[in-house]
């Protein structure tokens, strides 16, 4: 059986798909931002929804929701449980 779990980048994910949040592939402004956004590694996710044209994307983080870029999401890494 593989344990091992599956990483993606969260602007690939569909609605209704979760994960939690493994690591960010951004520079130093946009880290800052989502830093400051409350996006911290090891954070449970779950897409909610992704507007027409694919930007934003709204995903649900413990205690609140969160609508980010595609570029933004394009950014963080997320682990599949």
């Amino acid at each position: 059986m593989n344990t091992m779990a599956s990483t993606c980048i969260l602007s690939e994910m569909k609605p209704g798909e979760g994960g939690i949040l493994d690591s960010f592939n951004a520079r130093n402004g946009t880290l800052l931002r989502l830093h400051e956004l409350g996006l911290t590694p090891g954070q449970n996710l779950k897409v909610v929804r992704i507007s027409p044209l694919g930007d934003p994307i709204e995903i649900k983080l413990p205690g609140f929701h969160l609508c980010l870029r595609k570029t933004e999401a394009s950014a963080i890494e997320v682990r599949r449980a």
